[in-house]
């Protein structure tokens, strides 16, 4: 870590849920709204908005983060609906749609903001990129929540038209900060998607890990495991 001289760092998961899958966060959502459907219903739903968001661009560059979730929620509870997994009128179905969307959202700003001196303190001392698996409005998304002054760039897979694991967005963003890979330090939340693709370029790495997808996800290991970005200040 002695030479580090520039930072990735990868965005969902990592900088707005303490390393948390975003599924997870949704699921509390449904909880705290009372949604009674099971967690395998749950799943089905958020894989199928998934798809369908990169199926079709229901999200528009000018989005931010609260705009993305009504949607990525409306296609979730829509699906619910059609499936039958919840027997519920469809405008009670948009109003659960929109009480989830707005506790999501109010986590992600909750995470940020611990985030936030971590991002403040490195900004000042390290050059920083952005390197994201997104929508299109990452951008967007930064500066409503005012983290776009911390990044000199933004490398977003639906814009360059590669998405991790590929590690050509990391490599990307090591050229864009014009430093050689081995003093380059990249976080993310994702060891598939972040740090096995970053080790592969040569990338030191830090993974902050909490909660993933899968149980083997949760079960892994690896030397460079943090649990908060805050470690980051104890090592740089």
């Amino acid at each position: 870590m002695e030479n580090i001289e520039g930072i990735i760092f990868d965005y969902g998961g990592t900088i707005d849920s303490r390393g948390v899958h975003w599924s997870w966060v949704i699921w509390d959502g449904y909880q705290q709204a009372g949604v009674g459907i099971s967690l395998e219903q749950f799943r089905e739903a958020y894989v199928y908005a998934e798809r369908e968001l990169a199926r079709v661009r229901h999200i528009l560059p000018g989005d931010n983060f609260h705009d993305l979730l009504i949607k990525k929620m409306k296609i979730e509870f829509g699906y619910i609906g059609q499936q039958g997994s919840l027997a519920a009128p469809e405008s009670e179905l948009e109003r659960l749609a929109l009480q989830v969307a707005l506790y999501c959202y109010n986590r992600a700003r909750q995470c940020i903001e611990e985030a936030r001196p971590v991002l403040e303190h490195l900004a000042g001392r390290y050059p920083m990129m952005l390197v994201s698996n997104f929508y299109g409005n990452i951008d967007s998304v930064l500066r409503d929540f005012d983290l776009r002054k911390y990044f000199k760039g933004i490398i977003e897979s639906s814009v360059v038209g590669v998405r991790k694991p590929n590690p050509t967005l990391f490599k990307l963003g090591v050229d864009a900060l014009e430093l050689p890979a081995s003093h380059v330090l990249v976080v993310g939340d994702s060891l598939k998607k972040d740090i096995l693709p970053a080790e592969s370029l040569g990338c030191a790495t830090r993974w902050i890990k909490a909660r993933g997808w899968t149980d083997a996800d949760d079960a892994t290991q690896h030397p460079g495991i943090i649990t908060s970005l805050t470690d980051l200040l104890n090592e740089l």
